[in-house]
């Protein structure tokens, strides 16, 4: 009989046990899905989702660098995939009236801009565009577009052109004893290469084309601004031009800062009252970190962010020239 009850007391203590663990994993269970719940709650207060229906003004970022590429921006660039997955989702959201393009930027790739450019003219919703410290070449040239451009009196921008840069080594090579021995299937195929130098077709033949990138972008600038293919070919020289000038050329609209952008998209999009804000392609920790500090391109001979190393033919940049000399991120 003792062995029986020993038995049994044995079996309660288990099956006790057995409920303060169930007891436990319930509690455990129930306090993560609160936080759960609250992490969310928080996330969509960050985020400005909670408010007014058709009561929002996007905000995208366009910090950095510009070229074309499918990968989130950040580390000093900005990617034409991400800016018009940012535009496509502002539009498609109904909550959303108006759209803020937010540039920081010294330009990027013709090609980067135009994909970009492309996208904001699908666009029904009004655009503004707010230009921080910089705002030159290929970042000019997506502003134009838009309906509304802001900057400060100090912005820089203008910066109208394209350039391409080619290295030629010959001499070193000489000098050093490195001889290349090259097969290509035209005469051509090799232009640019550094073991060479450009012979005067070739030069014709690269000035044809920076010709041709030039006209889309003045035309760029004609259609989206309202100006005469004359009154920007005065000014399409590459120059960089301060946003109190700017405004005198026609290049923008007004001054102000990021919230005045904000208030004027409301505006035009029809909103009463304060907006809420919808950031549609904020910041990640690794970019609060290390995006808005990155140098693309570093002197010394470190080699080059990933994306952006120089092909053998160099690279067709609407960028000012000081800034592949110097440090992207860092100003002027």
């Amino acid at each position: 009989m003792d062995g029986l009850k020993g038995i049994e007391n044995n079996s309660k203590n288990s099956n006790n046990n057995n409920k303060t663990i169930a007891f436990i994993l319930i509690g455990i269970v129930s306090i993560m899905l609160v936080i759960g719940i609250l992490l969310i709650a928080i996330g969509l207060l960050d985020m400005d989702y909670i408010g007014m229906p058709g009561n929002s003004v996007a905000v995208i970022h366009i910090q950095g660098v510009i070229i074309s590429s499918n990968m989130p921006g950040g580390f000093g660039i900005a990617t034409s995939g991400d800016i018009i997955n940012s535009l496509r989702s502002a539009e498609d959201d109904s909550s959303i009236q108006s759209i803020v393009l937010r540039i920081n930027s010294p330009g990027g790739t013709p090609a980067a801009a135009q994909e970009i450019v492309r996208e904001m003219k699908r666009i029904t919703k009004p655009i503004v565009v707010s230009m921080g410290d910089i705002a030159t070449s290929g970042a000019y040239y997506i502003s134009a577009p838009s309906d509304h451009i802001i900057a400060s009196e100090d912005t820089l921008t203008g910066s109208i052109g394209v350039i391409w840069v080619f290295e030629n080594r010959e001499a070193y090579f000489k000098e050093e004893g490195i001889r290349h021995i090259v097969f290509t299937s035209g005469d051509k195929k090799d232009m640019g290469g550094p073991w060479r130098n450009l012979t005067n077709e070739e030069e014709d033949l690269i000035n044809d084309i920076l010709t041709q990138v030039h006209r889309r972008f003045v035309r760029t600038i004609v259609d989206g601004r309202n100006l005469t293919t004359r009154e920007v070919n005065r000014i399409a020289d590459g120059r960089i031009i301060l946003g109190y000038d700017a405004k005198e050329y026609g290049l923008i609209d007004g001054f102000g800062n990021l919230q005045d952008a904000i208030y004027y998209a409301a505006e035009l999009g029809g909103i009463i009252g304060d907006p809420t804000v919808v950031d549609m392609n904020q910041p990640s920790l690794a970019r609060l970190l290390f995006g808005s500090e990155s140098t693309i391109y570093k002197q010394d001979n470190v080699e080059h962010n990933q994306y952006l190393k120089k092909s053998m033919q160099g690279n067709l940049w609407a960028i000012p020239v000081f800034k592949i000399d110097t440090m992207f991120a860092k100003g002027v």
